[in-house]
């Protein structure tokens, strides 16, 4: 069969997406690995609008099940896939999956980033051996010890906000003077006696024997190597765009993110995209959430002009 819209991702866009297609009764499939999300490791979040606070798994089941609460027979789910081509046909376009292939007239790209790894000697060797990618995943296993956070956003922040509840102690290392995360944020974890925060320290190696053992930064003010006594290293320095599988059919910026109309949120024809994919200048839950919906509107009147 050919759908309507293929949704593509399953975070807050995706699952934003869903519920408005179920609404406006276009036929659709969401094809999703999970529904877990970039905040999915997050023990609490405290701006999506309309909750106090809630961690990020929990906001993830709470997306899957208003997704879900009105699609019967109208969006079809595609759990456990992950998009792997899309082309363009005389009726729309293909997406190739890496269990299936489904045809629609028009595409919503939602999947998302992935985080950025630490490129530096001994990240790669020591990555789950005291590298480590998520807070809430294996910050428990670091209790007690003294362990660095790399990265001053947001969610450089959270992740030592979280660490501290067992860490002994957490330094947060930043490149720069300044830090791209809420001063809020910055003011509340900085009170904690246990936290220290470095800035102006470039990432230059991982050291270890059979797990890490430290972490060595050059310091921008006299240029000298410092290597910090840890034994687990926290990286939060960004994310990178999954875009791979479109990219033949629209145009990227040079960070891989797709470049679209910001009035529409559309790429190219009959193609949109929404949150953290796109080229947009900030990307947070309820952004990446308000871009599906903008874009669902536009789609809508798209097909129906068809």
């Amino acid at each position: 069969m050919i759908y309507d819209l293929a949704i593509l991702g399953g975070g807050p866009a995706g699952a934003a997406a869903a519920v408005y297609a179920a609404r406006k009764r276009l036929k659709s499939v969401l094809i999703t690995k999970d529904w877990l999300g970039q905040s999915y490791s997050s023990e609490g979040i405290e701006n999506w609008i309309g909750t106090i606070k809630i961690s990020g798994l929990d906001l993830s089941k709470s997306l899957e099940a208003h997704a879900k609460a009105y699609a019967d027979g109208i969006i079809d789910f595609r759990e456990g896939e992950l998009a792997g081509l899309v082309t363009r046909t005389t009726e729309g376009f293909t997406v190739k999956t890496d269990k299936g292939s489904y045809s629609a007239r028009a595409i919503l790209v939602a999947t998302g980033s992935s985080r950025r790894k630490l490129d530096v000697p001994g990240a790669a060797e020591y990555d789950n051996k005291g590298v480590v990618y998520c807070a809430s995943c294996d910050g428990p296993l670091y209790a007690d010890q003294d362990v660095v956070v790399v990265g001053g956003g947001n969610a450089g922040f959270e992740t030592a906000a979280q660490l501290m509840a067992y860490c002994r102690s957490v330094t947060l290392v930043n490149r720069t003077e300044n830090f791209k995360a809420d001063p809020g944020t910055v003011e509340a974890v900085s009170k904690n006696p246990k936290v220290k925060i470095i800035t102006g320290a470039i990432p230059k190696a991982v050291k270890g024997a059979k797990f890490v053992t430290g972490y060595v930064y050059t310091d921008t003010k006299t240029g000298k190597d410092v290597e910090l006594p840890v034994t687990g290293i926290f990286v939060e320095i960004g994310s990178i765009p999954n875009t791979d599988y479109i990219k033949e059919i629209v145009k990227l910026d040079p960070y891989n993110r797709v470049m679209i109309d910001h009035k529409n949120q559309r790429a190219t024809d009959g193609v949109w995209a929404a949150g953290d994919v796109t080229d947009g200048l900030y990307h947070q839950n309820n952004i990446a959430a308000g871009d599906a919906i903008r874009a669902l509107e536009d789609i809508y009147l798209y097909l129906k002009a068809k």
